[in-house]
């Protein structure tokens, strides 16, 4: 397959440092000149006058902008909040359960590391179990769904399941997984979507899903300052929803109890829908079939380079390349790989061990050009062969 054409003028959106590929934009996203102007612009209001700025009319900006971004994702602006990330969301979640012991949290084996860390501090205070549901990363979605509804139990009281899983880049199908967790255990288990990489390159129509709750990031593919995340809770559950920071809006109920925390810093949300006027005005569309087209195009180039199969194409702007059996297998040897192709190669990439395996991650986004790929697929063999 040949690479897409360049979006006119794309690169010129950014200041990222066009000497290095800049191939991860799935772990921290790139927030595009206009949007750091837009909060560099709320910055110096803030700093002008502290005081009137967090003391007159925030709490009302900060609602508006929870409206513009929750019809984003298709969220009912009144049971959705503001966070600071999915991982933000989903400790607040797993904070509002009451959970005694035995009781289960079910995840998948493609979950996101800090995902697990936090279920298990939960186990730990609590007393509660952890199952994790084995999907072969192949598995169709009757496969996926089977997998995850045969990890629960009667005593499960939560499923942890990723829309876009973060290390093996699949769409996993929440919907169907949702509906056959309700029919075998009707409201006994709360379904948790972990959306982090969704908003900007899938549309979720968040209160159709029927999701107990669901977070997302726009600070990855929507273009808003790090820092900004959604937290969507169903109607029934909103009332449970505890925050981790307790604050002057502590009573004042879901979402506003998780939005105010004093003097946090606030310019990324209100800075978040410049994020999305940029999104919009190139054509999301657009958007999406370029990064998803160069990321498919990154995968193949790299993938023939180190002699590896090639995945199925997802249509995400994320792809994975197998690295040879022992390669970056393990946490510690995938950093210190990941390390070495920046240092070595200035390339940013993504890597994991999963299963015992190494992959490559590869994002595409619009400042990405067919030549970050080839350089990395001339430059990681050689690499590879020196260690």
């Amino acid at each position: 397959m040949s690479a897409p054409e360049p979006i006119p003028g794309a690169r010129l959106l950014f200041s990222h440092d066009a000497a290095v590929a800049h191939l991860n934009h799935g772990a921290f996203g790139m927030v595009p000149i206009a949007v750091q102007r837009a909060q560099q612009r709320l910055r110096d209001e803030m700093e002008a006058n502290p005081h009137r700025f967090f003391a007159v009319g925030l709490e009302e900006r900060i609602a508006h902008v929870r409206r513009h971004l929750a019809s984003f994702v298709g969220a009912d602006p009144d049971g959705t909040a503001l966070v600071e990330n999915a991982s933000t969301g989903t400790s607040t979640v797993l904070g509002s359960l009451d959970l005694g012991t035995e009781d289960e949290i079910v995840t998948t084996d493609h979950g996101y590391g800090a995902v697990d860390l936090a279920v298990a501090a939960t186990c730990r205070r609590t007393g509660a179990v952890h199952r994790v549901a084995r999907v072969p990363l192949a598995a169709d979605d009757t496969a996926v769904t089977a997998a995850v509804l045969e990890a629960t139990t009667p005593r499960t009281r939560l499923v942890i399941v990723d829309h876009v899983t973060a290390a093996t880049a699949r769409v996993f199908p929440v919907r169907r997984i949702i509906e056959a967790v309700r029919g075998r255990w009707g409201d006994q288990v709360a379904v948790h979507v972990d959306a982090a990489h969704v908003p900007g390159i899938l549309d979720p129509a968040v209160s159709e899903l029927g999701a107990d709750s669901w977070v997302g990031n726009l600070h990855k593919w929507a273009f808003a300052p790090r820092g900004t995340a959604l937290l969507a809770v169903a109607p029934a559950r909103r009332d449970r929803i505890r925050p981790l920071v307790l604050s002057w809006s502590a009573e004042a109920g879901f979402p506003a109890s998780l939005e105010w925390l004093g003097s946090h810093d606030y310019t990324p949300w209100l800075a978040a829908p410049t994020g999305l006027f940029v999104l919009r005005s190139l054509g999301i569309e657009p958007v999406r079939r370029h990064n998803a087209a160069l990321a498919e195009y990154g995968q193949r180039v790299v993938a023939e380079a180190l002699g590896s199969e090639v995945p199925p194409a997802t249509g995400l702007p994320m792809t994975l390349v197998p690295l040879p059996p022992g390669v970056a297998s393990d946490p510690a040897a995938a950093s210190g790989l990941r390390r070495r192709i920046s240092d070595e190669l200035s390339a940013e990439v993504g890597l994991a061990g999963w299963r015992g395996r190494g992959y490559l991650r590869l994002s595409a986004q619009i400042y990405n050009r067919p030549e970050d790929y080839e350089r990395l697929a001339t430059g990681l063999p050689k690499l590879l062969a020196r260690s």
